[in-house]
């Protein structure tokens, strides 16, 4: 049977999940660094516990571990949400069109950073990382149902907020 205190079964399990709990713990943390420390803790502490968790739980006990230092984290500081990756934009377009676009951002930033944190990753979860419902219900330990009402109510606030959604 495999174990998680082998190798190659531990290395595994990180290249499969390491991206995907970082991006989920980056959607509420809003902070890449954050993110980055939570996703690493959370495979020290399985590497630590390897011979208590069985490979089929490994995942699990990943997020979980993850979702509670971030749940530490925010008890201590509140936290607004911010984007990575923004990059000049270098296009030959109008003037208008580059203010217009930015104001949309900006509007877009503050609609999202209203969403309550639940729905906010949700909606960042299923349209960012292309996540399934099933998927992020697992990730948060709820009902596929919870998440469709939590994306309908994302989708609800956004619409109410900006015209063109």
């Amino acid at each position: 049977m495999d174990n998680v205190c082998e190798e190659a079964v531990f290395s595994n399990l990180f290249r499969t999940h390491s991206k995907t709990v970082y991006n989920y713990i980056y959607y509420k943390f809003g902070n890449q660094e954050k993110a980055y420390d939570a996703v690493q803790e959370a495979f020290v502490k399985l590497w630590e516990n390897c011979a208590k968790v069985s490979p089929d739980k490994a995942k699990s006990y990943v997020y979980t571990v993850a979702n509670n230092l971030y749940l530490n984290v925010i008890k201590a500081e509140k936290v607004r949400l911010k984007y990575a990756g923004r990059q000049k934009n270098t296009s030959y377009e109008s003037p208008e069109f580059l203010m217009e676009e930015k104001e949309y951002k900006e509007k877009l930033d503050r609609a999202l950073d209203s969403l309550p944190e639940n729905q906010r990753t949700t909606f960042l979860l299923n349209r960012i990382d292309g996540k399934k419902y099933a998927e992020i219900a697992e990730m948060e330990g709820v009902s596929v149902k919870a998440i469709e009402k939590r994306m309908h109510l994302a989708l609800k606030a956004l619409r109410a907020q900006i015209d063109g959604i």
